[in-house]
């Protein structure tokens, strides 16, 4: 479905979901947050495919996503984007850090990463084991990108400045899986460059992968989106909602009483009766009145009952 061809130039949004499941009550809340982010600013809202990691791509699970987003109302612009088709791409903008010494071939196991320490998102923090050279004996698996020392920092819309110093609490992270598969922090870069997105609406899980991202930006010479971290959705244990944590799929059959809660959940205070309005007539009415300073300013925030 494509939005009218009026939207203005300014402002391009995008929702990315993964498509290792069903669309969910957190990916309802980024994928509207971003959507009445870019109408309400008279913007484009892309729709792209985020299948990057294809083994834990699930059957099915695109064409799902895009169905209940039909039916839920929303309307992008252009054409959907799947990241499976687009591997040239990404191979050529990791041939440009190859060609700059920005990567380096690397021969550590997951498991030897692990054993180094966490870093602060909780995943495993790289030593440099391999960043000036392979060990005796050892074969090349991954390719990874060369971090140097010094805060990388931003100014969040919602969650304000946030730094990270990659050195010290990420490591040298990969850009070329030793499956063979491209990064997501690669790919997401390239194509958010190369689609033109001005603004990035997405969930606060995301938001340590942030600086990973604007440094690929620095080093591939392309431009920095302004960023807005939404409250990510979490169950009653505190869990991310997921397919791993069997998070229930939206009802594509009730799309206003889903949309209602979303905009309830973001702070938009929507009119009671509003669940039982036409879905046009939500639509309207949320982004008639889409206020961002409504937002909750917290990273997690607990799903409504009953999701």
């Amino acid at each position: 479905m494509k939005a009218s061809e009026t939207s203005g130039l300014n402002y391009r949004g995008r929702f990315a979901p993964s498509p290792t499941g069903v669309l969910h009550f957190g990916s309802l809340v980024a994928a509207v947050g971003s959507y009445l982010e870019a109408r309400a600013a008279g913007g484009e809202w892309l729709l792209r495919i985020e299948d990057v990691d294809e083994p834990r791509t699930a059957a099915g699970a695109a064409d799902s996503i895009l169905r209940t987003l039909e039916r839920m109302g929303f309307a992008w612009d252009g054409e959907v984007v799947f990241q499976s088709r687009r591997t040239g791409r990404y191979r050529a903008a990791f041939e440009r850090l190859r060609l700059s010494a920005a990567v380096f071939a690397c021969a550590c196991s997951r498991r030897e990463v692990a054993d180094s320490g966490l870093g602060t998102d909780g995943a495993p923090r790289y030593p440099g084991t391999c960043r000036d050279g392979l060990p005796p004996a050892r074969a090349a698996r991954a390719w990874r990108l060369k971090v140097e020392p010094g805060r990388v920092c931003f100014e969040d819309v919602l969650q304000g400045r946030i730094c990270q110093d990659l050195a010290t609490e990420v490591g040298d992270f990969v850009v070329l899986r030793a499956d063979g598969f491209f990064a997501y922090q690669l790919a997401v870069v390239v194509d958010d460059a190369e689609q033109g997105v001005t603004h990035i609406v997405r969930g606060a899980d995301l938001i340590d992968s942030t600086p990973r991202q604007i440094y690929l930006q620095r080093q591939l010479g392309l431009p920095q989106p302004t960023y807005l971290h939404l409250p990510a959705v979490v169950n009653a244990l505190g869990e991310k909602l997921s397919k791993q944590t069997r998070a229930q799929p939206i009802d594509e059959h009730r799309p206003q009483a889903s949309l209602t809660a979303a905009l309830e959940f973001l702070g938009q205070a929507p009119p009671d009766g509003l669940a039982e309005a036409g879905l046009e007539d939500v639509w309207h009415w949320a982004i008639a009145h889409w206020q961002r300073q409504h937002l909750p300013r917290c990273r997690i925030a607990p799903a409504p009952a009953g999701w």
